[in-house]
């Protein structure tokens, strides 16, 4: 192997912030759950880690409940003979809603849940500039989900534990089978420094909005 030329010296590649944040991380005003469909977290089509998002998911629930945030749950549409085809069971919200104190589930047909849900105008009514997402699938809806409300100028934290993901099946002359695990933390990572990324939901409080 050659040398390199010296009329075009090696650079070293910019290294990307890492964007765990310390803990304690200041509280939010809302928490978006994103697609915990019955098709997602339940049964043979469930997403490995289907058990652990749907503790901590609970556990966020609760104490964002308790502390006067903002619940809301998105709800994928899919496609006619999909997983979450609507009215199907799959496509129902696995963890109840709570109607009487406000909380409210957009429906959407994109992974974006922002796009043509109404759901960035239900945050600013109710007074929320930092927010929560957890759910499923992490390199798909959540991340398309967190994008859009970064780019809306809304703080997001994303909890590491109580997001997840699908594993990557293996492609002839492409790659081998990718963790679930792993595509989950490359979607963190895609969202860059602004994101704020804490280990565990339990480190995340609430108040209200």
């Amino acid at each position: 192997m050659s040398e390199p030329s010296s009329d075009h010296p090696t650079k070293p590649r910019p290294a990307h912030p890492q964007p765990t944040r310390p803990h304690p991380v200041e509280p939010v005003q809302a928490l978006i759950v994103v697609d915990l469909q019955s098709a997602f977290v339940t049964g043979d089509g469930a997403v490995p880690e289907a058990a652990r998002v749907l503790d901590r998911t609970t556990d966020l629930i609760t104490r964002a409940r308790a502390a006067g945030a903002l619940v809301v749950q998105l709800q994928n549409d899919g496609e006619p003979g999909g997983a979450d085809e609507p009215g199907t069971p799959g496509w129902e919200i696995h963890l109840p809603t709570n109607a009487d104190r406000g909380e409210r589930v957009l429906r959407k047909t994109v992974d974006d849940g922002f796009e043509e849900t109404g759901l960035a105008d239900l945050l600013t009514e109710a007074g929320v500039r930092d927010l929560a997402i957890c759910g499923v699938q992490s390199e798909m809806c959540v991340m398309a989900t967190a994008r859009t409300a970064l780019e809306l100028d809304f703080r997001v934290v994303l909890p590491h534990d109580a997001h997840a993901t699908y594993d990557i099946p293996a492609a002839d002359g492409i790659s081998d089978m990718v963790p679930a695990a792993m595509v989950s933390r490359v979607a963190e990572w895609a969202l860059g420094d602004e994101v704020e990324i804490v280990a565990r939901a339990q480190d995340l409080d609430f108040t209200k909005p």
